[in-house]
């Protein structure tokens, strides 16, 4: 015990010397990794030059992708694939190695629906999510809160560490957060019981990063494949860069990059 105890402890101090001295985390979901391989992912990773990557909705399980998607020369890969295939699913793309990789959060449903990657480094913890939706009809809702019960509890037990929470979290927080929010006020992604999970995460001491730098409405992050939406920016913010009050003070700039076409979604980020 103790000589396992000790290598850890050495291979904690190795890593030490990559700890934010400047780190670029992008998040996106992409709606089909598979799909937006063809549309040009891997050249857009190249010159987005995240340190760590994020990926949401990957609809593919690891054996279904090429192995240039799966053995890239910059980056160490990470999936967690739903047992369904072509849904759900999650991927991490980074540059350095983490200590430990968690791809269940301990609840049956939501990890055979492959929505969590948790990352351990030297210096903070990053999860990765896929929030589940709740369905137009909201026959899902109940579903997606105990999943929001089951993040809660788990937060509680690192709320106090150095975290990174970033994915798509399918709630729009404030009405600053969707284009339509009168319009809205009880479809799915912003009833009031799902906007309580965000004032309940925040009330948890994370901070929403975007909303430290940019005040002003009309940054989304998603829009529906309808009514030439995103053109019109007829949009929402889903997805989320959270960070917890340890890492506030190391929060350089979060960012939504809303050019980026290739999904119904565009990427978002932090830089710590």
């Amino acid at each position: 015990m103790e000589k396992k105890a000790s290598t850890y402890s050495l291979v904690r101090k190795a890593y030490s010397t990559l700890s934010f001295c400047q780190m670029k985390i992008i998040s996106w979901n992409v709606n089909g990794l598979r799909a937006v391989h063809r549309k040009g992912f891997l050249e857009w990773l190249e010159e987005s030059r995240g340190d760590v990557v994020c990926l949401q909705e990957t609809k593919a399980q690891r054996k279904q992708l090429t192995p240039d998607l799966t053995k890239l020369k910059n980056y160490h890969s990470f999936f967690n694939s739903a047992q369904k295939k072509g849904y759900s699913g999650v991927a991490v793309y980074s540059k350095k190695k983490p200590l430990v990789v968690k791809r269940k959060l301990g609840m049956k449903r939501f990890d055979s629906e492959g929505r969590l990657l948790e990352l351990e480094y030297p210096d903070f913890i990053l999860l990765n999510l896929y929030m589940p939706h709740g369905g137009r009809g909201k026959e899902k809702l109940a579903y997606k809160l105990e999943a929001y019960r089951h993040l809660f509890q788990r937060l509680e037990k690192i709320k106090n560490k150095k975290v990174i929470l970033i994915g798509d979290f399918n709630i729009a927080h404030k009405e600053i957060d969707l284009a339509r929010s009168k319009q809205n006020q009880n479809n799915i992604m912003f009833t009031p019981k799902e906007r309580k999970q965000i004032d309940r995460l925040i009330k948890l001491g994370f901070i929403d990063s975007f909303r430290r730098f940019h005040k002003k409405g009309g940054n989304y992050t998603w829009w529906a494949y309808i009514a030439n939406a995103r053109q019109r920016n007829l949009g929402w913010r889903i997805d989320y860069g959270f960070v917890s009050k340890k890492l506030k003070a190391r929060l350089k700039d979060a960012f939504i990059y809303s050019e980026v076409k290739g999904s119904d979604h565009c990427p978002i980020g932090v830089e710590i």
